[in-house]
Formats: structure tokens, sequence, C-alpha cells
């Protein structure tokens, strides 16, 4: 059997989703973007999945683009990429919208695309030992999976402008410093304190985590009117879940709330 590029595991709330083609460096290729785009369709179509934790297996997280499948036939390649960034950009719309939280973790090398996921992810950590390298430069290539949307937004467009144009490579150090990781941990403690993190957010208020998402997402675009308007309805939709009702009742009789995720 051949093996999977991504695999998923929902384990306690947790969706567990792998990045598992460690021989081959874990690349972005056309079988690649369609399992992660299945992945996330599956973490957002399933109930249990209250939060989703990325890693990857291996000496890299993600070496970027596979070279051999872009460099096999020249009068093919732009059709491959059409269809390639389909489902992968599918797949970063359906993490970024959907209620569950998304965690990182980084433990090592991490380039082109998988940069752009890490800037996806509303919470990224990294291994004191990872980096980040653009890479898309170096094959004549724009920033794809969103980075051109996330990079601004997480770095400042400057910044961005420096790490995409002139083909940086940031330590971890470097990434959190400019805003692109949340925080940055021991080499050893990484996957543990990932974990307890993505087993945090997955006990906590999901649809209300969902909509927080989807209004830090609209954020930049909108007048101040229309944001407004935004964050009155998705306070009403709160309102009406279970999760909302039930902790307004438990602070109120001084007790800690429980959330259902529903």
């Amino acid at each position: 059997m051949t093996e999977r590029a991504v695999t998923l595991d929902v384990i306690d709330g947790v969706a567990h989703v792998t990045l598992s083609q460690p021989a081959r460096g874990n690349p972005f290729d056309q079988r690649f973007c369609s399992e992660l785009c299945d992945v996330a369709i599956e973490c957002d179509e399933t109930p249990e999945v209250r939060a989703v934790l990325i890693r990857a297996q291996g000496k890299y997280f993600s070496v970027g683009a596979d070279l051999k499948w872009l460099g096999a036939d020249r009068d093919l390649l732009p059709r491959r990429l059409k269809a390639a960034t389909a489902d992968l950009h599918m797949a970063v719309a359906r993490f970024a919208r959907a209620d569950a939280p998304v965690v990182i973790a980084v433990h090592a090398l991490a380039t082109g695309g998988s940069v752009s996921l890490t800037a996806m992810a509303d919470f990224a950590l990294a291994a004191r030992s990872a980096s980040f390298y653009a890479a898309f430069n170096a094959i004549g290539f724009v920033s794809d999976s969103g980075g051109t949307y996330y990079f601004p937004r997480r770095v400042g467009s400057r910044k961005a402008a420096d790490f995409v144009m002139l083909n940086e490579k940031w330590s971890a150090e470097d990434a959190q410093r400019y805003g692109l990781v949340s925080r940055v941990v021991d080499d050893e403690q990484l996957d543990a304190e990932a974990l307890a993190l993505a087993t945090q957010l997955a006990q906590g208020p999901t649809k209300t985590f969902g909509e927080m998402k989807r209004l830090l997402l609209s954020s930049g675009d909108q007048p101040l009117e229309t944001q407004l308007e935004f964050e009155a309805r998705a306070i009403s939709t709160c309102a009406r879940t279970d999760d909302s009702w039930n902790a307004i009742q438990a602070v109120l009789a001084r007790q800690l709330p429980h959330f259902e995720g529903r």
C-alpha cells in the first residue's frame, strides 16, 4: 500500500494531522495537496473535532514544493499547478474558517508552502532549532498556500516583502520576533506543549472559537461599521449555543464553566 502523504487521527477532541512522508521530506505535490484537502474537510465535518494539531514526521517539517514533480513536464506544469492549488488552497480555507482552532508545531526546516501553513494556523509553536525558508523566488514562483494573505497580517507588509522577495531564511527566534510564530520552545518540549495547547483549546467553546476566527479573518478588509455588525451577529450566534448559556449560569453560580463544543 502506498503511504499516505497526510494522516488524520482524532483523539479526545484533537485532530492530529501529520505530514507523513519523512523519507521524501514531506513535499508538496498533487497527492499531498489532495490529501490535505480531504483531511481539512474531514476535520470541518466531524463534530468530535474541537481542535486541530498539525505536525510532521522526519528530518524536515517540509521541503516545500516537489521539484521533480514540478520539473517533469514544462507544458503540463501550469495545469498541474492549477489543479494542485485548487486542493491546497481549499484546505487552507477549510482550516481557516472551521470552528476548531488550528495549532501547528514546527520541529525543523519549513520551506515554501509549509511556512504559509504556519502563518495560517491560529497558534504556531516552533522548536528552538526550527527554521523558516521562503524559497518561492528561488524557483521563480510567488508565494501560495495563502502566504500573500497571511504573511502581511502576521509580520507586517514590510517584513513580508523582505521574507518572500529577498528569499530570506528565519530562525525560530526570528520568526517569533517578527510575529510568524506564537512561541519558541525547547526541541524536546515541542510535542508536549503543542498537544497541551491543542487539548486546552479542545476543551473550550468551539462554536465561539469559530466565530472569533472568522471575525479576525474579516477585520482587515471591512469598514468599521461592517465589522461592528459582524461582531453583533457573531455574538448573537454565540448566545444561541448551549456552551454560552451554560457558562453564563456557571459564572453566576460561581462555578467553573464546562464546555461541550455545542
